[in-house]
């Protein structure tokens, strides 16, 4: 079987590459371009709001020089997870943006869109059906979930897009789809062997980010072979290690040898890692066990509330040697406070203490006492409007503020806060709350695809 090699051309659409390591790639023979565009890194907003976490102006600078090339070259390009969530309002903002691209460079090529927002009634009934599943440690999916859910999106595997390619589209843009599906679902459908394929796309998903020392994004190249595939950046001062490649196989996963995708499953324990230059490494030896059940990922987001922020910083040695009584205190006056000026009403305080927990909180190993000099302390006030947030979070910036120590004789400040007004609201807020998977009528079934001539 011949060598097959393609190309990533950055590990997040809009993050940027340099043109010329994607002339190279093509130059080498690449056979199509991929390109993942989402990301859950940022959290629920996007998939709420439907606003890519990049600029248009940033997307389309990479997604022109992509398109113009894989037109040149005869070569698809898919682009999956479209503005940033794949929801329906992200993959329409990315299309509008293929489509100016196409009028300004005078380009002409089928393209293919495929939707993986999904409607309340379509979970529903699978759930009705007895085909939902719970993943550990959610509970079993409700209609009361399904009910509170704003957005809710289908992770694709590779079939829709297979679909897509073999009706001729040279351009995919897909809405939310499993990483590696956008750089397995080609090579799968010319018959290379699954483990290479989907260890391959794992190794790609992220553009250059699987090189030693990664200092901007930018491209890079894989060549699948029957039994392996080899990989390497464009960039002549990047290079591929054994451990690089390995450590992005671990990259986002629970287990470190398992890798689930909607049709089967991935094992890399006994994959080998071996370097066949200075810049490149073969991999081997990995094993795909194909699942009796299909299955795909939903992920949805729901509204918990309003938040009104306040930043500030603690420098009084007194008050850090005895941070936890002093923010319990100031917690006890807030709740006295809030319960005489606007009754009892719902809402929660988040405080997180940078300089000693405020990343990992009751994770963190060294939970001690403050190490250094200063404390910068985050309030995060939710409640069911903002009105009511931006209400607590004033009482509770005038409290810090004057909030006593027994060292202390007299009224002292001991935040500062770096922003006049303190407040900040921040509107909505959302949380993922969809850890399910539905097994559909078919790989494609949830997926529907719209054909254009540009």
């Amino acid at each position: 079987m011949a060598s097959f090699p393609l190309v990533s051309a950055t590990g997040m659409l809009g993050s940027g590459f340099r043109a010329e390591s994607l002339d190279k790639a093509i130059s080498l023979g690449a056979r199509m371009i991929g390109c993942d565009a989402g990301s859950t890194d940022l959290g629920p907003g996007p998939l709420a709001t439907g606003i890519c976490m990049f600029s248009a102006a940033a997307v389309k600078r990479d997604t022109e020089i992509m398109v113009i090339r894989a037109f040149k070259a005869g070569i698809p390009l898919i682009i999956g997870s479209s503005g940033t969530s794949g929801s329906d309002a992200g993959l329409a903002w990315m299309v509008d943006i293929v489509h100016e691209i196409a009028r300004e460079q005078g380009l002409h090529f089928k393209l293919a869109v495929i939707h993986s927002e999904l409607s309340r009634e379509i979970v529903r009934r699978h759930l009705r059906d007895g085909r939902a599943r719970a993943l550990p440690p959610s509970a079993p999916l409700s209609d009361t979930d399904i009910d509170a859910a704003t957005h809710i999106v289908g992770m694709m595997g590779v079939e829709p897009i297979q679909e897509a390619l073999k009706s001729g589209a040279q351009i995919v843009v897909a809405g939310r789809s499993s990483d590696t599906s956008i750089f397995s679902a080609l090579p799968l459908l010319e018959g290379y062997a699954p483990a290479v394929v989907w260890h391959m796309a794992k190794i790609l998903e992220c553009g250059a980010a699987a090189v030693a020392v990664r200092t901007a994004p930018d491209c890079m190249m894989a060549e699948l072979h029957e039994d392996s595939f080899d990989v390497f950046p464009l960039r002549e001062d990047y290079h591929c290690t054994p451990q690089s490649v390995a450590s992005h196989t671990l990259y986002e996963n629970a287990d470190p040898f398992e890798l689930k995708e909607p049709s089967g499953t991935l094992r890399t324990d006994k994959a080998r890692y071996e370097a066949i230059s200075d810049r490149a490494v073969r991999v081997s030896g990995s094993e795909f066990m194909h699942d009796p059940e299909y299955t795909i990922k939903l992920e949805g987001v729901r509204r918990v509330g309003y938040s009104t922020i306040l930043m500030g910083g603690v420098r009084d040695p007194y008050i850090l040697a005895q941070l936890d009584s002093w923010l319990a205190q100031l917690d006890d006056n807030i709740k006295t406070r809030i319960r005489n000026t606007v009754g009892e009403r719902a809402y929660e305080i988040v405080t997180r203490v940078y300089g000693r927990d405020g990343v990992m909180g009751a994770l963190e190993p060294q939970r001690g006492s403050v190490g250094g000099h200063e404390a910068f302390i985050l309030w995060d006030v939710i409640s069911e409007s903002q009105e009511l947030s931006r209400t607590i979070a004033t009482s509770l910036s005038h409290l810090a503020v004057h909030n006593p120590i027994p060292k202390w004789h007299g009224l002292i400040s001991g935040v500062a806060f770096p922003y006049s007004p303190p407040e900040i609201d921040r509107g909505p807020v959302y949380e993922f709350h969809l850890n399910h998977v539905l097994v559909p009528d078919s790989p494609t079934a949830l997926f529907r695809t719209e054909y254009e001539e540009v």
